[in-house]
């Protein structure tokens, strides 16, 4: 059941928005998605509202399918983030790196910088890759399979962690009249000799105001579940179903408490795209608007990078064999996969429709209706236990932001599970400082 006081909300920023034919819209903002401006007036826009953080995806890549679509071409984040520290004084920001393509001294400082810079409100998405032609783009031959990233992943946040650890929180004691700037005996090595990585340290920076900045994990597999539970604050997850997003929730608390930490302690974030307006035949209207503007190979080949299964030999309009697609993909963990064989397996499902299901939200929840319609879905997820807040994931920005901040914020506020909150990051989450 619900055990925190606040719903926490996030807002996954995608330069259009999640709905993969939004920059199609006629007043999109699909010519400014390199434009700081525009990243500005967003942050500005969630920090007004309360949102917690904003939170940017990234990936070491290129994927192939860029023809019609924006998400793939994208900013690196914690160059961006630092712009949006000096423009903000309390929203979260927290951005992407990867600990197969990376070195965790690099990453160490990145972080590090943002959360000195932005006075305790960073926070690092941990990824370790999954696409595997970032390996072309850094020497490294073959690209990893599953275990031996998450191996390096372990390892890496160990580094990590310990650079951030190398510097006592009071190491600098800035005495003018004695001529001592750092007691240097508060700042030690580190020397870690392991199977990836040799780091002597210590590091070059002193500790940051949040000592580790908000750990954030997406991994849905196993190991990425492990991992979450031994090293992450908050975990990003993709269910659409309220049952599953309960179980999914209580075993990474019980896989927290397993490894010595607190439960209440990992928080769970469910992606969620709103849709909404004052009434339910405008909120279905904005989002027919967005699926007829759809382009279906672009879907299918969306479709087949996640399953494995090409549709492009359907009718659109032929109903899928929901029997047949799983027999063609295989088993696989309850993952993004599973999520749109899912979709086909909830009922009678055209190849249209499912690109059109996809292209909304990926595979996360999609809520369609006026205010009150989408209030009763996140209120009844929070207090059964099914997440600790949401990751939003508006269908296109600038507007569903407002949208959602004009619609539902108020209703949220009104029903006593939402309010806004200060303080670093991690006080705003109510999770414990690292001192």
């Amino acid at each position: 059941m619900q055990s925190r006081r606040r719903l926490v909300l996030f807002l996954f920023v995608v330069p259009t928005g999640h709905h993969e034919a939004s920059w199609r819209l006629p007043h999109s903002p699909a010519e400014r998605m390199y434009d700081v401006d525009y990243y500005v007036g967003l942050a500005r826009a969630a920090e007004l509202a309360g949102i917690d953080a904003v939170f940017f995806a990234d990936a070491p890549a290129l994927r192939t399918r860029v023809e019609h679509n924006t998400g793939g071409s994208v900013l690196e984040p914690f160059t961006l983030l630092s712009a949006l520290a000096s423009v903000t004084t309390t929203l979260g920001l927290i951005g992407t790196a990867s600990t197969t393509y990376a070195e965790p001294y690099n990453v160490a400082r990145l972080v590090s910088s943002l959360d000195h810079l932005s006075r305790g409100r960073a926070g690092w998405n941990v990824v370790t890759t999954s696409f595997a032609g970032a390996a072309a783009n850094f020497g490294a031959g073959a690209h990893p399979d599953r275990l031996t990233r998450y191996a390096r992943a372990e390892e890496f946040l160990q580094v990590v962690k310990g650079l951030w650890d190398s510097w006592a929180s009071h190491a600098i004691r800035c005495d003018r009249a004695a001529g001592v700037y750092v007691d240097r005996s508060l700042i030690r090595p580190i020397d870690h000799d392991g199977e990836d990585f040799h780091v002597a340290g210590p590091f070059q920076s002193a500790r940051s105001p949040q000592g580790h900045p908000l750990i954030v994990q997406a991994g849905a597999s196993e190991p990425g579940r492990a991992f979450a539970a031994r090293h992450a604050d908050v975990v990003f997850s993709v269910q659409r179903d309220r049952d599953r997003a309960t179980r999914f929730r209580a075993g990474l608390r019980a896989a927290a408490s397993a490894a010595g930490r607190r439960p209440e302690a990992l928080l769970s974030l469910p992606g969620l795209s709103v849709h909404v307006a004052s009434t339910a035949a405008e909120a279905r209207n904005k989002q027919e608007e967005l699926d007829e503007l759809v382009i279906p190979e672009h879907g299918i080949g969306q479709i087949r990078a996640v399953t494995g299964v090409d549709l492009s030999g359907f009718g659109l309009d032929e109903v899928i064999d929901h029997d047949a697609l799983r027999d063609r993909h295989g088993p696989t963990a309850m993952t993004r996969a599973d999520e749109i064989l899912a979709m086909v397996e909830e009922g009678p499902c055209t190849v249209r429709g499912l690109v059109r299901r996809v292209a909304g939200a990926r595979t996360h929840r999609v809520v369609v209706g006026p205010p009150e319609a989408v209030a009763d879905t996140m209120e009844t997820w929070f207090r059964s236990g099914a997440c600790d807040g949401f990751n939003l994931l508006p269908p296109a920005l600038p507007g569903g932001l407002h949208d959602f901040v004009e619609f539902v914020l108020p209703e949220l506020a009104r029903r006593g599970i939402w309010r806004r909150s200060q303080g670093m990051l991690r006080e705003r989450l109510e999770l414990p400082a690292v001192s």
